[in-house]
């Protein structure tokens, strides 16, 4: 069940962030990040109220939950937005690839701050990805910065960042069960979300905000993709390992490549290939043998 479940939520996710890249033809790029947010708050605010008026019973918000939530939801949106530009500069498909390596910039990270050594596989690991991040790049990272790979990097660092937070916040909702508390988590961000991004569309690109609900048949549907996605993601982790469901949930890049192809239309180099499935290799190496 539960890789029924993970093969759904990459679906969703992978959708989802087509659907963005597709609406850049409408939107700019803060436009094209900020439907997310603004379509899917509330539904998720929905979801909490059908949770409440059929007997669920919701958990109580602590005061921690707060600055985590806040945390994750601005890390997320800075995240989306350098993600939709490393799409423009190369491709969805590899721009894709490049934020994946958001599990091994955290592992690394969590090495060095943290203390939370990796294993020598995982170290061997590290150095496979960053091997498919040279190769994806063209051997042209320190000489020439493919602006893709720095776009994406560090919207892989967003995202790492943001599921830290995230996560955080989830479990500070006490032991309720992990698909309410990831509905109530991501209810509250998605709100936190429409009012920081859209106070600054407001300010900086106001005509976004008005595009935003005028192509709401397309741009609804990110909305929708989003919440469905993370929900099954939590209900995914609810039913099995963390680490197995990230795992196989990597599965997302095959979406990925298929997506770019048939419905984008994007054609991949035999180097990008391999580039992105040694990224991938390594990937699945810190998780499993990390």
């Amino acid at each position: 069940m539960w890789m029924t479940v993970t093969v759904a939520a990459a679906i969703f996710q992978t959708w989802r962030t087509a659907m963005q890249q597709r609406l850049r033809s409408l939107l700019s790029v803060s436009g094209a990040g900020f439907v997310r947010y603004v379509w899917g708050a509330p539904i998720a605010l929905a979801a909490v109220g059908v949770m409440a008026a059929s007997g669920q019973h919701l958990p109580s918000i602590p005061a921690r939950f707060w600055p985590f939530i806040a945390c994750g939801g601005l890390a997320q949106i800075v995240a989306t937005i350098l993600l939709i530009s490393a799409f423009d500069a190369r491709g969805f498909a590899v721009g894709t690839v490049y934020s994946k390596t958001e599990v091994v910039q955290v592992a690394i990270f969590s090495a060095v701050l943290l203390g939370e050594a990796l294993r020598p596989l995982g170290w061997a690991a590290t150095l496979l990805c960053l091997g498919g991040v040279v190769v994806l790049a063209g051997g042209r990272v320190l000489r020439h910065p493919d602006r893709a790979a720095v776009l994406g990097l560090f919207a892989g660092s967003g995202f790492g960042l943001a599921a830290v937070a995230i996560r955080a916040a989830s479990q500070s909702l006490g032991d309720s069960p992990a698909l309410v508390r990831a509905i109530v988590a991501l209810a509250v961000m998605n709100t936190i979300q429409t009012v920081v991004h859209g106070g600054y569309l407001a300010i900086r690109e106001r005509p976004q905000l008005g595009l935003a609900f005028r192509y709401w048949r397309s741009s609804s549907k990110v909305g929708v993709l989003s919440v469905c996605g993370s929900a099954c993601w939590a209900w995914a982790f609810s039913l099995q390992n963390a680490a197995k469901v990230r795992t196989f949930g990597q599965v997302e890049l095959l979406f990925t490549f298929a997506v770019a192809h048939w419905w984008l239309h994007e054609r991949q180099t035999r180097r990008e290939y391999a580039g992105a499935a040694l990224v991938l290799a390594g990937v699945i190496g810190v998780m499993v043998a990390g």
